[in-house]
């Protein structure tokens, strides 16, 4: 099944000049970006991102990380892309994470670990709806796409 997700690379990620790495990833897995921009997350926007997390300890100094420098934020399209990029995108403590996922590879702790990415359809929707105007969400087709996809 055809998804998409919500995928966010973090101030960390955008400073150590990861960008780049870290999309190839998704490309190479056959994957499609068909939203992107970098963007300075304010305080409400990163509060209402991480509403879940209001009530644990270190919410206040995740939003002051998410909101100290640009993220880039992306919607990306592919079979399975949920669970596809969770897989890519590794554990969410970095030493948990397998080598060759983007936190294995780039991270080393929770709290700077490089990527959000959605962990359900839900959430796709609700954060791809946060970040993006259904206008910013382009639709087309990669030519290559009869090579991955049967």
């Amino acid at each position: 099944m055809i998804q998409k997700s919500f995928v966010m690379m973090k101030p960390d990620a955008v400073q150590r000049r990861l960008m780049g790495k870290i999309l190839s990833r998704f490309e190479e897995k056959g994957l499609q970006i068909v939203a992107v921009k970098l963007m300075q997350i304010d305080e409400d926007l990163a509060k209402t991102h991480y509403g879940e997390h209001a009530d644990k300890p270190f919410f206040g100094s995740l939003i002051e990380y998410i909101t100290s420098s640009p993220s880039l934020a992306m919607v990306i399209e592919g079979e399975e892309a949920i669970s596809t990029i969770r897989k890519l995108v590794g554990a969410t403590n970095p030493l948990e994470a397998d080598l060759g996922t983007i936190r294995g590879d780039f991270a080393m702790d929770t709290g700077r670990n490089i990527i959000h990415a959605s962990d359900s359809p839900d959430s796709a929707e609700r954060e791809i709806n946060l970040f993006f105007n259904e206008d910013e969400i382009c639709d087309y087709e990669i030519v290559d796409n009869k090579l991955i996809y049967e």
